[in-house]
């Protein structure tokens, strides 16, 4: 683990802020989040909280992203409902994040230590899917 901090992108905290404030609604949606691309924009999302195991706001802003033709993200935060703050990623999110986007910026903390890490150190011993994938040739 690296222990590696980068500038916050406070933009992309509020913008994901605003989103939990003005779009989470009951329990069917509790979390936002933000990612930024490559390109600078800015891609939001919300939950889908369900009993089966709905997506969280971070696999929600990915195919949100995708679908909006970016496929490079830089950074990205998730915000809860009712001014909880940023809050960090779940197990499978860290590891989806992870494979899709190996350079990620991931922001966690809060208040005073906000800070944006590299997705790899909130995943000590990293497991890779793609490294472990068997030739197809």
């Amino acid at each position: 683990m690296t222990s590696q901090t980068n500038p916050v992108d406070h933009e992309l905290i509020e913008a994901a802020a605003h989103v939990a404030r003005t779009r989470c609604r009951g329990d069917n949606h509790t979390m936002a989040a933000a990612a930024r691309a490559r390109d600078g924009r800015i891609v939001t999302a919300v939950n889908a909280y369900h009993f089966t195991g709905g997506p969280c706001a971070e696999l929600v802003v990915v195919g949100a992203a995708a679908a909006q033709g970016v496929y490079e993200l830089e950074t990205i935060v998730a915000v809860g409902d009712r001014e909880r703050g940023v809050v960090p990623p779940c197990g499978r999110c860290r590891q989806v994040l992870l494979d899709y986007f190996p350079g990620l910026e991931v922001i966690v903390g809060d208040g005073e230590r906000v800070r944006a890490v590299p997705v790899t150190d909130l995943l000590p011993e990293t497991y890779v899917w793609a490294d472990h994938q068997l030739d197809a040739g």
